[in-house]
């Protein structure tokens, strides 16, 4: 049938169209409103505590799991959008004094149990609430978050974090949580994984038989980029799956290749592009339905708090998302992680389709 996906290409599309629309019908289906977007993002938020809490524990009683690793970004929309729903809480006469104190508990909480499960998850962290910090000033017109003292103390948290992890990894002998030793395996993987790329790659796929799969190679969407493969064999779909080798060669091929290299192999050069334009075409739409919030809500419409502050959050940590994956780590946009960077996508896009209802 023609429905049924014949590639990894064609499925995350198929995937990412029947997400997008029940995110539409489900913003345009559920009364989005403050409180109910200000409940729902805080049980998110602290179930997801809860989970990276968890995943770092059993580094010390077992061994990795870091299974928590793709919900980094919901994890930061949900304490962006708590964020952005305070000083709307804020204007309307609740006091949200001990509410921010519990929220940055959560930041806290995550930032934490999430550094020692993966060093990458502090960048993610820190420039996810920076950028959603940004996005928050400018929608309530509050003086930039951004000066000169709070980036150095950024900074400087961020030496101090992994200083104390390269610490921790040493007292413990636990060399899972050594940052230096993961910087000695970019070092290791990464130049040669990114000649591979550049040697090989196409306007659509690469050249056939090019990658460590050899003969079984498609040349086209072989793999190196997917949805999770429990939902591929799930499904029973018609494509080449390799189990175990993004996990067993994740050093060479997956986890330390940026995105926009891992894509361009897999998919070709049009195809990233083609991802490229996705990725700001989702921001630019973003900030412009932002813009259209902020005006309704300074005009004294307060009906679209809920739908701004659920925006805000979403186009925080897609922003965030996108720059990781593409630019950092393609684990960070893949499997998993690609479900959740299509789920973003869609919660930002899905504003564009607005039902009026009916007053009588």
């Amino acid at each position: 049938m023609v429905l049924i996906a014949q590639n990894h290409l064609q499925f995350i599309i198929e995937v990412g169209l029947i997400i997008q629309i029940g995110i539409i019908l489900l913003l345009n289906i559920v009364p989005i409103s403050l409180s109910l977007v200000l409940f729902a993002t805080l049980i998110l938020a602290v179930g997801l505590a809860l989970l990276f809490g968890v995943d770092a524990g059993l580094l010390f009683v077992s061994y990795a799991h870091e299974f928590s690793i793709p919900y980094g970004p919901i994890a930061l929309f949900a304490v962006v959008t708590l964020l952005a729903a305070l000083p709307m809480m804020k204007e309307v006469g609740i006091r949200v004094a001990n509410l921010r104190i519990f929220i940055f508990l959560i930041i806290g909480a995550i930032a934490i149990a999430g550094g020692i499960v993966h060093r990458v998850f502090l960048i993610l962290w820190l420039l996810g609430l920076l950028i959603g910090f940004f996005i928050i000033s400018k929608s309530f017109r509050q003086k930039s978050f951004l000066t000169v003292k709070r980036v150095v103390t950024i900074i400087g948290l961020v030496v101090v974090s992994f200083g104390a992890l390269q610490i921790l990894a040493d007292a413990l002998n636990m060399s899972v949580l050594s940052p230096i030793l993961r910087f000695s395996r970019l070092e290791e993987n990464a130049l040669p994984s990114i000649t591979m790329v550049l040697k090989n790659s196409a306007l659509l796929g690469h050249i056939q038989g090019s990658s460590y799969w050899a003969s079984a190679d498609t040349g086209f969407a072989s793999g190196y980029v997917s949805l999770p493969l429990t939902l591929i064999t799930m499904l029973t779909l018609p494509f080449p799956v390799f189990y175990g080798v993004l996990v067993s060669k994740k050093d060479v091929i997956d986890y330390f290749l940026p995105g926009i290299f891992g894509w361009a192999f897999d998919f070709g050069y049009l195809t990233l592009i083609c991802l490229l334009i996705y990725c700001a075409g989702v921001i630019f739409v973003g900030f412009k339905i932002l813009l259209a919030y902020r005006e309704k809500r300074e005009s004294g419409n307060r009906n679209y708090l809920g739908r701004e502050a659920l925006l805000i959050g979403a186009l925080t940590a897609f922003s965030t998302q996108a720059i990781m994956g593409l630019f950092f780590s393609n684990r960070d946009i893949n499997g998993m992680a690609l479900l959740t960077f299509m789920l973003l996508g869609a919660l930002v896009l899905g504003h564009v389709v607005m039902v009026k209802r009916s007053t009588r």
